[in-house]
């Protein structure tokens, strides 16, 4: 995976950790040399090197990440590079508009969300977020903020955790799962589950009693579901959509790489409610009751070449939809 924030600028997406769908999501910004842009999950910064190398030097780029290890490497970054049109701030995207009025910006050009967690934080084992290796539970992405993953399976009724595993893991068997995992803690005298490891084995144990073969780890949608609930990931990205249509300027472009089904609903979804095929149009006249506010610009999956490379990139689908000048207030 990548090494941190140790490395050179011109090293900073070497390595194992792969942007992806890179190309395709900076052209879907449609960079203006002097356009100022936000790329609200920095990550190890691939995209942000390629929207650098398309800004002219009157452009600016900031970026924004809730990790703090993903922080410091793009900080060392800065400090190597000495590139005057680049900031990072450790922040969750929710919080752009405070972050945008804090460095005296109105309106932007283009944002980027890259959703989903990156190759270091699923390989660092102490971070939670794997089943392929042993780590405490935990799956913050800010491990100084929230509660963790085994915080809350510690105090969370045996409904709760069926919710979730349903709505954000889409797990068929989210009730026995639940229930075995309330049981877990029960037995252990209030320990609970405690590392990685031992949740995958009791997922893996519960769904193999009831199906035989699973061409995935049997612990993948549980581990994805926590991950989703732990960081608030739906609500995040519903608060950075409303974010993005406020601030955008007029033929401001948005791109969102999304990585499971749910997510890419909900951006599929709001772009279609803001380019008014959603909407309802007048019974008499035909006319749309409310303007539209986006245009679709497209839908991107990785090629076969890509995905050879870089296999996180399957599930990825990219969205980009661009600001309509009409009703920018």
């Amino acid at each position: 995976m990548e090494r941190g924030a140790d490395m050179k600028p011109d090293e900073m997406t070497q390595g194992l950790h792969l942007p992806v769908l890179l190309h395709e999501a900076v052209a879907g910004l449609a960079i203006r040399p002097d356009g100022v842009y936000v790329d609200g999950t920095f990550g190890r910064g691939g995209h942000s090197r390629q929207i650098l190398a398309a800004l002219g030097p009157e452009g600016r780029l900031l970026a924004l990440d809730r990790d703090p290890e993903a922080v410091a490497a793009g900080q060392a970054w800065a400090r190597e590079s000495a590139d005057a049109r680049f900031g990072i701030v450790h922040a969750r995207f929710s919080a752009l508009d405070r972050v945008l009025d804090e460095h005296g910006v109105g309106r932007i050009d283009g944002l980027l969300l890259d959703l989903g967690i990156s190759s270091p934080q699923v390989d660092d084992p102490r971070r939670g977020f794997s089943f392929s290796g042993d780590g405490p539970l935990d799956m913050r992405m800010d491990p100084t903020e929230g509660v963790s993953a085994y915080e809350w399976l510690m105090q969370a009724s045996v409904e709760q955790i069926t919710e979730v595993l349903k709505r954000d893991g889409d797990e068929r068997f989210a009730f026995p799962i639940a229930k075995e995992i309330a049981a877990r803690r029960d037995q252990t005298d209030g320990q609970g589950i405690q590392t990685t490891r031992q949740l995958a084995d009791l997922v893996a144990g519960v769904i193999r009693r009831r199906q035989k073969n699973s061409a995935k780890n049997p612990a993948t949608r549980t581990f994805q579901a926590l991950r989703i609930h732990t960081n608030d990931e739906g609500g995040e990205l519903a608060r950075i959509l409303n974010i993005a249509l406020s601030r955008l300027k007029p033929s401001g472009r948005l791109a969102v790489i999304s990585f499971h089904s749910n997510e890419d609903r909900v951006v599929k979804q709001f772009i279609a409610r803001h380019a008014g095929r959603d909407a309802e149009r007048h019974p008499v006249t035909g006319a749309w009751l409310a303007e539209p506010l986006l245009k679709s610009v497209g839908r991107w999956l990785p090629g076969e070449a890509e995905q050879a490379v870089n296999p996180r990139a399957r599930s990825a689908i990219l969205r980009v939809a661009e600001r309509l000048p009409a009703a920018v207030h």
